[in-house]
């Protein structure tokens, strides 16, 4: 393995910030990926480079004490804008300055108006009705946990672990294949879009970083929430993806596909942001106790796996993360179709943020103390 621990994830960081700068053209979920990359990596080192990094971004956005935040609209419904929010809150409290809890009561907001399927679950956005995807538990549900734990109590709070609950049972009822034992990208409640199955609403293929989104949804929902009886399906959900996952992983490698249910099919590929995602969940996963202890040692073989299959050094320092999916969604004014020659089909690129925050985490778990 490449010798980049335990100053593999500082190095990933620095160099996303020389690539990019501060990340402030648009309220996207992928700068906050990023932003909480440099979160965990202020917590371990204590280089105050890293906090300047998000809190100079956030003031961007959030400007004075109203809490408003730029480029964001609350009715569009668009559980990617909430992702965010747990850097609001992060600001809130190091800071405590009001402005960031007002922003994230925008946030709170909007979940309590968002529109839902016939089973609770929260519709992707206004524009994909009745539709949940696998991301959009990432998107939301890490912020509604912390929300609620830091403001909610009594009654209320009991009504919105429920509420957090369930978006991860009904998105799995409803998007589970039997045939595989993965999860499908998404599923459209109407049954009326193109992309899905008339009769279950599925969509075509399990796509590697949906699940991703998924499985790191569920660790970082349940370290706010912790584990007991309401929160246990949670725990039997991701403890199914990992004794899955290694039917669909590369033998060569251990790392796994872009349509993850087609390993191997010719034209497919090694996707390096689901496998981040699916690395650093397994690493937490373990550490928390949510997964079995023995994997622990796999686990860690693993990171070194992803490091020698995307982590390229570049002839001027700096490293890079190879074979990223840029982007892959369903419907849409692309007419995307969730097929396996749509998937294949979108750009690959590298450094994406999407990948580069997971391989961050992934970086600070392998170097905590053992």
């Amino acid at each position: 393995m490449k010798e980049f621990l335990p100053k593999s994830a500082a190095k990933m960081a620095d160099c996303l910030i020389k690539r990019y700068g501060l990340l402030t053209s648009r309220w996207s979920y992928d700068y906050g990926v990023a932003w909480r990359g440099m979160e965990a990596l202020y917590a371990m080192t204590g280089e105050k480079k890293y906090f300047d990094y998000i809190k100079d971004a956030m003031d961007t956005f959030v400007t004075d004490e109203s809490g408003a935040i730029r480029d964001y609209t609350l009715d569009e419904f668009n559980l990617d804008y909430i992702c965010n929010g747990r850097q609001l809150l992060y600001l809130y409290k190091a800071t405590g300055d009001e402005k960031y809890l007002r922003a994230a009561d925008v946030l709170r907001d909007q979940l309590r108006r968002q529109p839902r399927t016939s089973d609770g679950g929260f519709w992707h956005k206004e524009v994909y009705p009745h539709q949940m995807w696998l991301d959009g538990l990432y998107m939301a549900q890490p912020f509604y946990a912390e929300y609620a734990v830091r403001n909610l109590s009594g009654g209320e709070y009991e009504k919105a672990v429920d509420d957090i609950v369930n978006q991860f049972v009904v998105v799995a009822a409803h998007t589970y294949d039997p045939a595989t034992g993965l999860y499908r990208h998404a599923y459209d409640d109407s049954r009326e879009m193109f992309w899905c199955d008339k009769t279950t609403g599925q969509s075509a293929h399990a796509w590697g970083r949906a699940m991703g989104w998924y499985a790191m949804a569920i660790v970082e929902t349940l370290q706010y929430l912790g584990v007991d009886d309401a929160t246990q399906p949670m725990v039997g959900i991701l403890n199914h993806i990992y004794e899955v996952l290694p039917k669909y992983a590369d033998p060569a490698t251990g790392m796994w596909y872009q349509v993850l249910d087609q390993p191997g099919r010719e034209g497919n590929y090694l996707e390096s942001t689901a496998s981040a995602m699916f690395v650093y969940a397994m690493l937490k996963g373990v550490r928390l106790g949510y997964l079995p202890a023995e994997l622990g040692g796999e686990a860690r073989r693993l990171y070194e796996k992803f490091v020698d299959c995307f982590v390229k050094e570049n002839p001027d320092g700096t490293i890079s993360l190879t074979g990223c999916c840029s982007v892959a969604g369903l419907g849409g004014r692309q007419m995307r179709s969730g097929t396996f020659e749509y998937y294949i089909s979108e750009p690959v690129i590298e450094n994406d943020c999407k990948g580069v925050g997971p391989f961050i985490w992934a970086s600070l778990e392998i170097a905590r103390p053992a």
